[in-house]
C-alpha cells in the first residue's frame, strides 16, 4: 500500500507559540477540560448526569434545533424523563440495553438520552442494515426494548419474524409513536439512578465493521464520554455558550453522539440536527437553524468544495468546524473558500481508548494526544506491527508514517467489544516491555512531533467509503453467494477525486459460468448496505490460497482498477443500472457524485 503524500509537514515550536494569545479568551475552557482528565472511572459523574445539570442550570437555553424548531434544555430533560419513566415501566433497568433504530431526529437523541439515565446502554444500530447483519447486530445486543422509527419498518421487516423472540428474554418492540403516546402522562422528574450511576457503566454500543464479516458491537462507557467531553469538547473544539453546532451525522456514528453532544454540553451550547447530508442543502439547514459551527467527516467537506462556486459561498456564520478526514489537499482550500477561521481536526475511533485534537489550530494535522501512544513500524503484507530481534517494537521517527498504538492503562481503558475474542484481537502485549498492553488502532498516521500526528490510511481488513466503515469479509461472502462466482476478495482502492477507498472485488467464475453484472448488482443491494456494495469487480483466472495470500491481496489492492492488464473489468452504475463494462469517464462522474446513481 502506498502512503506517500505531498504533506510530510512536521510541528514546530513557533508554530505552537504563535497560536497562544488567541487562546487566552478560551481559559475558562481550557482549565475545565484539563480538571475533567483527572476524573476517575468510579466517579459518579453519567452523561444524563451531566445533561440534567445544564437543564437544571439553564432551562430556558436552546438546546435543540430541528428545521427550523427549537427546544429548550428544560423542555428536552423534561421529555427525556418521560420517555425514561416508560423505558422503566416496560422493565429497563441499570445494566439492561434499549436498541435503538431510527434515523436523525430529535426523539432519536433523546430517547438515547432516556436510556442513559437509566443506566441502561442504547445500541445505536445502523439503520442502513438489513436482513442476517440487522439480525447479527440485534443478537449482540440482546435488547430489553427496541424502539423503532417508522422510517425504519422496512428494516425490521427484512429480518424473519421469529428472530424477535429467540433471546434469553424476547425483545420488546416499541414505535415511537406509541412511545409518545405513553409518554404523554409520565412522570417528568429526573430519575433517581441518574445521580448515583458511576462513569464506568457502559453508555452506547456502537457498531463497527468486524473481521470476521458482520459488525462488531464497540462499548462506550461515560468515562469515555466525560473524557471526550472534556479533552475533545474542552480543550480542542471550545464551544462558546451562544454556539450552535450543525450536525447531519447519523446518530449511530461516535461522531455525532459522542463528539457532537459532550462538546455542546460541555459549554451549554445548542446542537442543530440534520436529518441527512444534502451537498445542495447543508449551508441552508445550517443557516435556518442559526449554526456557527459544524461538525464534519473529510467527505463533506470534499462534496461542499465539489459544489459550484457562488459568490455567497463565505455568506455564512460558521467560525469553527470540528471533524475528522479534512484531506490535506482540501485543507486550505476549504478554509479560505468558506471564510473558516478555525478547524479542530481530531483522530478518534468508536473503539480507541485515546483521541487526538487540533487545538492549537495548526494546519495538516489530527492534533495533539497528552496521553501515552506510539508510531510504529508495521508489516505491509499483515498491516500488523513489526518486532525486531529483540522481539520488541520499533518507534518511528518524526516526518515518518507508522501504526498507530494507544497504551491500554487504568486511566485509558481499553472497553472492548462483545466477543472476548475480537477484543483480545486489537491488543498487542509485551510491545516495549514485559507486561504492556497497546490497542492497535489499525490506521497509519504521520508522526509530526510535538504528540502531533496526521492521519495516512487505513489497514487491515476493513476500508473507509462514503463516510462508513466497509468490511472486506463481510463482502466476499455476499459476492461469493452469486451463482456465477467460485470466490471472491475484496478490498478498498482509491479514485482520484474522492475520499477513503471505494469497494472492489476481483473474483473467479465457475466454470462454464457468464458473469451477470445486472443479477449480482441486485443481489448485493438486497444484502448490504448501499456504501458496501463494489464499485468495482475484476475477473481474475484464479486467487492464491495460500500462507502469502495476504501478499497476493496486497498486490491487487495496489493494481486497482487501472492496472487490470487482459482481466475483464466491470463498473457500478447503481442497483437499476447494474454492473457494465468499464468505461472512459466512469471515476470522473463518480468524483462528482452522480455515479452510481442509485446509493
Amino acid at each position: 500500500m502506498s502512503v506517500t503524500t505531498e504533506h510530510k509537514s512536521t510541528i514546530s515550536l513557533l508554530g505552537l507559540a504563535g497560536q497562544l494569545p488567541a487562546m487566552l479568551p478560551d481559559l475558562p475552557s481550557l482549565l475545565r477540560g484539563a480538571l475533567g482528565l483527572t476524573r476517575r472511572p468510579d466517579a459518579r459523574e453519567s452523561i444524563g448526569l451531566v445533561f440534567q445539570r445544564v437543564a437544571d442550570r439553564r432551562p430556558e437555553r436552546p438546546f435543540l434545533r430541528f428545521e427550523g424548531d427549537t427546544l429548550s434544555y428544560g423542555d428536552a430533560n423534561a421529555q427525556v424523563n418521560r420517555y425514561a419513566s416508560v423505558l422503566a415501566q416496560r422493565g429497563v433497568q441499570t445494566g439492561d440495553v434499549v436498541g435503538i433504530l431510527m434515523q436523525n431526529r430529535p426523539e432519536a437523541l433523546l430517547i438515547t438520552l432516556a436510556a442513559v439515565k437509566l443506566g441502561a446502554a442504547a445500541g445505536m444500530l445502523n439503520h442502513h442494515q438489513r436482513g442476517d447483519v440487522l439480525a447479527h447486530s440485534l443478537g449482540l445486543l440482546d435488547s430489553r426494548v427496541l424502539v423503532v422509527g417508522e422510517e425504519c419498518e422496512d428494516a425490521v421487516s427484512s429480518i424473519d419474524s421469529a428472530f424477535l423472540g429467540t433471546s434469553p428474554h424476547a425483545v420488546d418492540v416499541l414505535r415511537v409513536g406509541e412511545l409518545d403516546a405513553l409518554a404523554v402522562g409520565a412522570d417528568a422528574a429526573n430519575p433517581a439512578v441518574t445521580e448515583r450511576l458511576q462513569a464506568h457503566h457502559i453508555a452506547y454500543y456502537i457498531f463497527t465493521s468486524g473481521t470476521t464479516g458482520l459488525p462488531k458491537a464497540s462499548r462506550m462507557s461515560h468515562f469515555r464520554w466525560l473524557k471526550s467531553m472534556s479533552g475533545l469538547g474542552s480543550l480542542g473544539v471550545r464551544l462558546r455558550r451562544d454556539d450552535t453546532l450543525y450536525c447531519c451525522l447519523p446518530l449511530y456514528h461516535n461522531n455525532a453522539l459522542t463528539v457532537a453532544l459532550s462538546s455542546v454540553l460541555a459549554s451549554g451550547a445548542t446542537l442543530a440536527l440534520g436529518r441527512k447530508f444534502s451537498a445542495s442543502g447543508f449551508w441552508a439547514d445550517a443557516k435556518r437553524n442559526g449554526s456557527t459551527a459544524f461538525i464534519y467527516i473529510g467527505e463533506i467537506c470534499r462534496y461542499l468544495l465539489n459544489q459550484p462556486p457562488r459568490p455567497d459561498d463565505r455568506d455564512n456564520d460558521i467560525r469553527l468546524v470540528v471533524g475528522n478526514g479534512l484531506r490535506p489537499e482540501l485543507w486550505n482550500e476549504f478554509t479560505e473558500r468558506f471564510g473558516i477561521d478555525r478547524v479542530a481536526e481530531f483522530y478518534g475511533a468508536s473503539e480507541c481508548n485515546i483521541a487526538f485534537i487540533n487545538a492549537l489550530n495548526q494546519t495538516h494535522t489530527a492534533g495533539v494526544c497528552p496521553l501515552p501512544y506510539a508510531v510504529v513500524d508495521y508489516d505491509h503484507d499483515t498491516g500488523k506491527a513489526r518486532r525486531g530481534r529483540d522481539g520488541r517494537l520499533r518507534r518511528v521517527g518524526n516526518g515518518e508514517v507508522g501504526l498507530l498504538l494507544a497504551k491500554v492503562t487504568d486511566r485509558a481503558p481499553f472497553d472492548g467489544y462483545t466477543d472476548p475474542d475480537a477484543t483480545e484481537a486489537k491488543l498487542v502485549r509485551n510491545g516495549f516491555a514485559d507486561g504492556d498492553t497497546w490497542f492497535d488502532t489499525g490506521d497509519l498516521v504521520r508522526s509530526q512531533g510535538f504528540m502531533h500526528v496526521a492521519f495516512v490510511d487505513r489497514l487491515g481488513d476493513t476500508f473507509r467509503w462514503k463516510g462508513e466503515n466497509v468490511a472486506t469479509t463481510e463482502v466476499e461472502a455476499a459476492v461469493s453467494g452469486h451463482v456465477a462466482i467460485s470466490q471472491a476478495v475484496v478490498y478498498g482502492v482509491e479514485v482520484p477525486g474522492t475520499d477513503g477507498r471505494a469497494g472492489m472485488a476481483a473474483v473467479t467464475l465457475h466454470p462454464g459460468a457468464e458473469f451477470d453484472g445486472a443479477r449480482l448488482a441486485d443481489e448485493l443491494f438486497a444484502s448490504l448496505p448501499a456504501y458496501a456494495v463494489p464499485l468495482f469487480v475484476r475477473i481474475v483466472d484464479e486467487l492464491e490460497h495460500t500462507s502469502t495470500f495476504k501478499s497476493r491481496k496486497v498486490d491487487l489492492r495496489d493494481e486497482g482498477f487501472s492496472k487490470t492488464g487482459d482481466d475483464p473489468l466491470y463498473v457500478l452504475e447503481g442497483r437499476s443500472g447494474g454492473y457494465r463494462r468499464a468505461y472512459d469517464g466512469y471515476t470522473e462522474a463518480v468524483a462528482r457524485g452522480e455515479l452510481p446513481s442509485s446509493r
